[in-house]
């Protein structure tokens, strides 16, 4: 494995069978891990067309099996974070990893629409042990700030590649076999990068005082059930109607749930999330801008695979491959990151990174029945550089900001603030395009729809048709395209307003431990 350009060597803390484990080579495999979980998040999106045919799933199902595991991750990484730090943070990233590789078996074996979401939740709790342990571990391996910035990069450039690019995987694989072979990559996958890790990986010394601490059993079950309720509420709207009884019941079950999380956390002696973290803009106003661009940014990658598939009639390896300027825009702008943060703090790559995103998403509500490629190109590079310059600056923020014995607890904020905004971004945006969708479509047949369950463009004819279900059902498709690239507009813009008033324009590279401090 070639080392990592960048990172200054580590003296062993351990050996292996390949000899001394540098600081490079263990980077490398944390990175290996984190690809392994951003591919898995995304990789489905561009099979959609195939499972709704081999299940005979509908769309909320569709959206569940995609979100689950977001869902899983985002609501279970903050109880991880504190789990990681009491077992072992290379032990945690081996079982998670483990976890993840079964769980995917798993789900290649599905029959149901249920058990493929139930796989999917399962690979979400893996990656909810595996993503804390590997921030954490870069953050210990790396103290200096200059070395941690450079890492911090990589890091966020891998994960962004590896989400980014899972359309392209997966769409090769469902050409080459089905869907299934999406789940079955990643059984390798995790034996090689496990193997790997148990041999360059350095088992950190234990925290004093992690195994004292009790984990948050009731906040993690208020957390968990609050947002579980949300994001049901939130995908059942469109199909369920936004006033109906249960849809309503969801959502206020959410705010009592979700309130509870808040008050009990104040008032446990062992907080999952303690919340006088939250008031340092650093880890606050970070948090909240990269679960904001991850709800933007995710949700918009879902809804381009549908239309790339749909109204340009791309194959699914297409569609994947047609997505790579914004893995690479992103990449981009995560290694450019470390340079503007050194000159210009931390406020300024983020507001820039969110300027560009908000110009990405007004070039894709432009978007008419008539566009081409062109205008996707554009909005991917954009969109990437502007994300990489956000996920890097504000990573930096959040980490930055919390003394070194608490970094797995950082890094679960960071973690579940980004997969809590993935689920949101997808339930989100699928929903406004669910809804705008039926209703133009409604009206581009005269007020009544086809039976069955919702037909997509290109799945419910031939891209090619040019009778009246197939342009009302492109036509209609762009529109809801437009109307969600809007509202991802609308909400970037809000984020700007944050990042400018909330987010320090610079900050001390690490907070000094506060005597007594909780682990995390």
């Amino acid at each position: 494995m070639t080392p990592l350009p960048g990172l200054p060597a580590l003296p062993a803390r351990g050996r292996g069978a390949g000899g001394r484990t540098s600081r490079r080579l263990a980077t490398a495999v944390l990175c290996l891990g984190l690809f392994l979980l951003g591919m898995d998040l995304t990789i489905l999106n561009v099979a959609v067309p195939a499972l709704r045919g081999d299940l005979h799933a509908t769309l909320a199902e569709v959206q569940w099996i995609v979100d689950g595991y977001a869902l899983a991750l985002g609501a279970t990484v903050l109880a991880a974070g504190d789990v990681t730090d009491r077992v072992g943070r290379r032990r945690s990233f081996v079982a998670g990893l483990l976890l993840c590789g079964t769980a995917s078996a798993l789900g290649a074996l599905s029959r149901t629409p249920a058990q493929l979401v139930a796989a999917r939740c399962g690979m979400g709790l893996g990656a909810a042990l595996l993503m804390p342990a590997t921030l954490a571990l870069i953050s210990n391996l790396h103290p200096e700030a200059a070395s941690r910035r450079r890492a911090i990069a990589v890091w966020t450039a891998t994960g962004a590649v590896g989400g980014l690019t899972g359309p392209l995987i997966g769409g090769h694989l469902v050409e080459a076999f089905s869907w299934r072979a999406a789940f079955w990559i990643n059984v390798p996958f995790t034996v090689l990068t496990t193997a790997l890790a148990l041999v360059l990986v350095p088992r950190p010394g234990q925290t004093p005082g992690t195994c004292r601490k009790r984990t948050d059993t009731a906040g993690l079950a208020l957390s968990a059930g609050g947002f579980l309720a949300l994001i049901w509420a939130v995908i059942e709207s469109p199909s369920l109607g936004w006033t109906h009884p249960a849809v309503l019941t969801a959502y206020g079950l959410a705010a009592v749930l979700l309130s509870a999380f808040v008050r009990w956390e104040r008032r446990s002696p062992h907080p999952m999330l303690p919340l006088p973290l939250l008031y340092d803009a650093r880890i606050g106003a970070g948090a909240t801008c990269l679960a904001l661009m991850s709800l933007t940014l995710f949700g918009a990658l879902f809804i381009l695979t549908l239309y790339l598939q749909g109204v340009l009639g791309c194959t699914p390896s297409e569609a994947g491959a047609r997505i790579l300027p914004l893995p690479g825009g992103l990449a981009a702008g995560a290694l450019a990151a470390p340079a503007l943060m050194s000159r210009f703090g931390r406020r300024r790559p983020v507001v820039l990174g969110l300027a560009l995103v908000a110009a990405a998403f007004a070039v894709q509500a432009g978007t008419t029945p008539e566009s081409g490629y062109g205008r996707v190109v554009v909005f991917a590079i954009v969109a990437g550089i502007g994300a990489g310059l956000v996920a890097c600056a504000a990573t930096e923020s959040v980490m930055g900001a919390v003394p070194p014995r608490q970094a797995a607890l950082g890094s679960a904020i960071n973690d579940a603030t980004r997969q809590v905004g993935a689920a949101l971004g997808v339930a989100v945006q699928g929903s406004v395009l669910t809804s705008t969708y039926t209703h133009d479509l409604r009206t581009g047949l005269g007020g009544r729809l086809p039976p069955g369950p919702l037909p997509l463009p290109g799945a419910a004819v031939p891209h090619t048709a040019s009778g009246p279900l197939g342009t009302a059902a492109r036509e209609a498709f762009v529109s809801a395209v437009t109307t969600t690239a809007l509202t991802a507009l609308t909400v970037t813009l809000g984020t700007m307003l944050v990042a400018w008033f909330w987010l320090p324009s610079t900050a001390p590279d690490r907070a000094p431990e506060a005597p007594g401090a909780p682990a995390g």
